[in-house]
């Protein structure tokens, strides 16, 4: 992604795009996501997997991929866990900045 360019199909299929999107996602809705499974609840990492899963399903289909064709969903599938661990580091350096513990 271009510094000043909002997303694209073509972006959100790159890691960088994909797991900036996820984190945005999950940062903006977990709370409620927590109300709603309060009962047996859903760890903050899997509903992110399912969310980056999401993302780049939607990419996938909005480049022409076919609905029909497993292989599509499979991979997505394993690149969510990717997506969704880069999403975990973003979330890290947002709450401990390098050099943010300068004495």
């Amino acid at each position: 992604m271009d510094n000043g360019q909002l997303f694209t199909w073509t972006a959100l299929l790159t890691i960088g795009g994909a797991s900036l999107l996820t984190f945005y996602i999950v940062q903006y809705t977990k709370v409620l996501v927590d109300r709603l499974t309060v009962r047996w609840g859903l760890p903050t990492d899997i509903y992110a997997v399912l969310i980056a899963w999401i993302v780049l399903l939607a990419a996938q289909f909005a480049q022409g991929a076919p609905a029909w064709d497993w292989r599509i969903y499979f991979l997505s599938f394993a690149n969510a866990y990717i997506v969704a661990a880069a999403a975990a580091q973003i979330q890290i350096k947002s709450i401990n900045p390098p050099g943010g513990d300068k004495k």
